[in-house]
């Protein structure tokens, strides 16, 4: 299950089109019904296996529907792998923000986090182990944010910084349960359409040395899901070579 595609171009859509490809049944879902649809219908046609569970907000009544609705879609799959990778970035000085926008952060950074790990758990825990020992893997796309916040950041750092606890937190309750629970730090431009929209960006975009590429992300989340449970990584802090941290 992938929480938060975008328009297609990004970490979600080339985390799903990894899982795809390396045999999972992908369940994706989204606020975004035509990008999620069309995300869904590129993996299919690469001869993968995925299907679109649009909602309309990231609360627990709506992540719990999306989640039975995927269940009813595959009655005899079971959900091994969540990856939450919805975020809401706020740029602004902290007078300059909204009542809207920082309850909007908090709804997607921190209560919809909640929401999406509560129904992964739940699918996880009365699975059997699998062949690397483990009953499921949740996964978290987080930031740099998460560790320190910024001028600028007092809403996107206050829910990422949450969302670090969230997972921490659950990768020492649940561990001993056999379920793996990672949180990734993304440290730099990733190689979007979104990004390219922006002036600033452009010169990182065209250098391989400083910006982040979405399937080699996807990858790293590939490699999280097929760790055994010798050897666990909670957290995972990427980067491109060139990047300042």
């Amino acid at each position: 299950v992938v929480a938060g595609v975008g328009n297609g171009a990004g970490t979600g859509a080339a985390s799903a089109r990894a899982f795809a490809k390396a045999g999972y049944r992908v369940a994706l879902i989204a606020r975004n019904p035509e990008s999620l649809t069309k995300a869904a219908q590129d993996i299919q046609a690469q001869g993968g296996e995925a299907a679109a569970f649009p909602i309309k907000a990231y609360t627990h009544a709506d992540v719990k529907a999306g989640f039975d609705e995927i269940k009813k879609y595959w009655p005899d799959g079971e959900i091994r792998v969540a990856l939450w990778n919805a975020a809401l970035f706020v740029r602004k000085g902290f007078l300059e923000l909204t009542e809207e926008e920082i309850e909007e952060s908090t709804q997607t950074n921190i209560i919809g986090a909640f929401a999406f790990a509560r129904q992964a758990l739940l699918a996880f825990q009365d699975l059997e182990l699998d062949d690397k020992g483990k009953r499921g893997s949740l996964l978290f796309t987080s930031a740099t944010a998460a560790w320190r916040g910024n001028k600028l950041t007092s809403a996107f750092a206050s829910g990422k910084t949450g969302q670090r606890a969230l997972a921490q937190s659950l990768n020492k309750e649940f561990g001993p349960k056999n379920i793996h629970v990672s949180n990734v730090i993304v440290d730099g431009v990733i190689l979007t359409d979104r990004a390219s929209n922006f002036d600033a960006f452009k010169p990182l975009l065209e250098d391989e040395n400083k910006r982040l590429s979405p399937e080699s992300i996807a990858n790293s989340y590939l490699y999280l899901v097929n760790q055994d449970r010798s050897a666990w990584t909670f957290e995972l802090d990427l980067r491109p070579a060139h990047e300042t941290w």
